[in-house]
């Protein structure tokens, strides 16, 4: 695979990412190690974790998987330089009363604290990508539609934010920064601040994006490609969604397959993932795929993979098996006539996960 560059920073990294977060709940740290290992072997050069992980968030498992990543790095002396290590400082808690003791804003200071609190769980003295894993600020995100402004408070600015990013970046701790879960309205305001004030220019941004939930098309993409700022696409399967293994027995109930991560946790299902809206989008992909003699899971990172939008899609899963199917997906194209397709069901169905 060749690499990418992140926006105008100086991280190249390959067009899959292995995303973490089930590291420390669904994965235990020996499977994660041996998960890690094999996506070095196969060529990956880029990790992604967070502060928040592992998910579903719990106080219980709350920095668990930068501690397995920490772990695994320690054991690997030399082996950071070779790599692109992400991780993000998350936002107000959001009904989170263990980040940060439920405070409803992310501070400057917050920022710095936990960038240290991560390089401490990393074993590391940098951080290649450090990323804002939700704005602060009231905004529509993980499936709400609607911005309302009587829901603004008073909290950091983006450029306290940025001014703090400014500070980790200077004393060597963070080489890039970015943000996720964005709208365009802060991805254009964070580069404008930057280069009002001399600050770090954001290089990438993390947000969903996959078949059943491509919002990011309806302006997004558009600022992020006229601003030279990369995307990293998360959820590209939709949670297991677009794998196929919930079209026979749903999400939930005794048909639902065992030990999935939908039909596990009821937190999720309550979540974006659980409407039965998505469901049933996700069956219509998943039976186009297998029309074309393709896996559903085949076309879906197929299309993330392909799109001009995505510099590097996040995969994230629990077992070897797993890991090299989703890079077997790699190189997979998608003729016209599916493409066409594609986007016909997206006319009739929408992003139901948005």
């Amino acid at each position: 695979m060749k690499t990418v560059q992140l926006g105008s920073s100086d991280l190249h990294v390959t067009p899959i990412c292995l995303g973490t977060m089930t590291f420390g709940e669904q994965v235990d740290e020996a499977t994660a190690h041996a998960i890690m290992d094999r996506a070095v072997e196969r060529g990956i050069n880029f990790l992604d974790t967070a502060e928040m992980y592992a998910v579903p968030a719990r106080a219980e498992t709350f920095n668990a998987t930068e501690r397995i990543i920490g772990n695994w790095l320690a054991a690997r002396p030399g082996l950071h330089q070779k790599l692109v290590i992400a991780t993000k400082v998350a936002g107000p808690s959001r009904g989170m009363p263990w980040v940060r003791g439920g405070k409803g804003d992310t501070s400057g200071e917050d920022i710095i604290a936990a960038c240290d609190g991560s390089l401490q769980r990393l074993k590391t003295d940098v951080i290649d990508l450090f990323q804002i894993h939700w704005p602060n600020r009231s905004v529509p995100m993980f499936g709400a539609l609607y911005y309302k402004p009587a829901e603004d408070h008073l909290v950091a600015s983006l450029h306290a934010q940025l001014e703090a990013l400014g500070q980790l970046v200077k004393a060597g701790k963070v080489r890039a920064v970015g943000l996720s879960n964005e709208t365009p309205y802060g991805v254009h305001e964070m580069v404008h601040l930057a280069e009002q004030h001399g600050l770090p220019r954001i290089a990438t941004v993390q947000n969903v994006y996959n078949l059943i939930s491509r919002g990011l098309e309806n302006g997004l993409d558009e600022t992020m490609h006229r601003l030279g700022v990369s995307l990293l696409a998360y959820s590209p399967l939709a949670f297991g969604l677009l794998t196929g293994k919930y079209d026979a027995g749903g999400t939930e109930g005794p048909n639902a397959p065992q030990g999935a991560r939908i039909a596990l946790f009821e937190s999720v299902r309550k979540q974006r993932w659980g409407r039965p809206q998505s469901l049933a989008a996700a069956r219509r992909y998943n039976a186009l795929a297998q029309a074309n003699g393709l896996t559903p899971t085949q076309l879906a990172l197929a299309f993330c993979y392909t799109k001009w939008q995505v510099a590097s899609t996040i995969i994230g899963v629990t077992s070897l098996a797993q890991l090299d199917e989703d890079i077997q997906a790699f190189g997979t194209s998608l003729s016209p006539e599916v493409l066409a397709a594609i986007d016909a069901i997206r006319l009739e169905m929408r992003d139901p996960a948005h």
